[in-house]
C-alpha cells in the first residue's frame, strides 16, 4: 500500500470521460468539427448537386433579408456568389471544409437562391476561364 502523503496519490484533474453534463463542449473545447456538422444539422451531402470543386456557383440575387432558415454562413455564400464562383474558391473564403459547403449549397440550390454549372466531361473542358477559376480557388486555400 502507498502511503497518502506519496505525490503519486495526489489529487488528479477529473478526467473528460467522467464529467458530466455540457461543460465538456464549450466554446474551442468541442474541437474543429463540430461546428460544421451543427451547421449542416449532421448531414454529410447536399440534398441536390453534385458540387465538384470546380462546380461554377452564382447567386441567382441579391442577399436575401431575414431569409428564413438561412444561417450566416449561407448568406456569407450569397455575398461571395454574387460574381461566379467555384466551390474551391468558396471553400477557402468560408475556411470551412468542402463537405460541409457542398451541403449548405445544396441548401441554397434547394431554395433557389443559387444556380450552378457542373463542370463539362473531361474531353470537353478547352474553357480557359475553367482552369483559371480552379487555379484561383486552390491558391485561396
Amino acid at each position: 500500500m502507498i502511503p497518502p502523503d506519496d505525490p503519486a496519490q495526489e489529487q488528479r484533474p477529473e478526467e473528460p470521460a467522467a464529467r458530466t453534463g455540457y461543460d465538456r463542449w464549450l466554446d474551442e473545447q468541442a474541437g474543429p468539427m463540430v461546428r460544421p456538422y451543427v451547421m449542416t444539422s449532421g448531414r454529410i451531402e447536399p440534398t441536390r448537386g453534385k458540387f465538384d470543386l470546380i462546380t461554377l456557383v452564382v447567386a441567382v440575387g441579391p442577399e436575401p433579408e431575414g431569409a428564413i432558415g438561412l444561417g450566416p454562413e449561407h448568406l456569407a455564400i450569397i455575398r461571395l456568389c454574387q460574381s461566379v464562383m467555384s466551390v474551391a474558391e468558396l471553400t477557402g473564403h468560408l475556411d470551412l471544409p468542402v463537405a460541409t459547403v457542398r451541403v449548405l449549397l445544396g441548401d441554397l440550390l434547394d431554395k433557389g437562391f443559387v444556380s450552378m454549372q457542373e463542370p463539362e466531361p473531361e474531353a470537353d473542358m478547352h474553357d480557359i476561364r475553367l482552369y483559371k477559376a480552379v487555379i484561383d480557388g486552390l491558391r485561396a486555400l
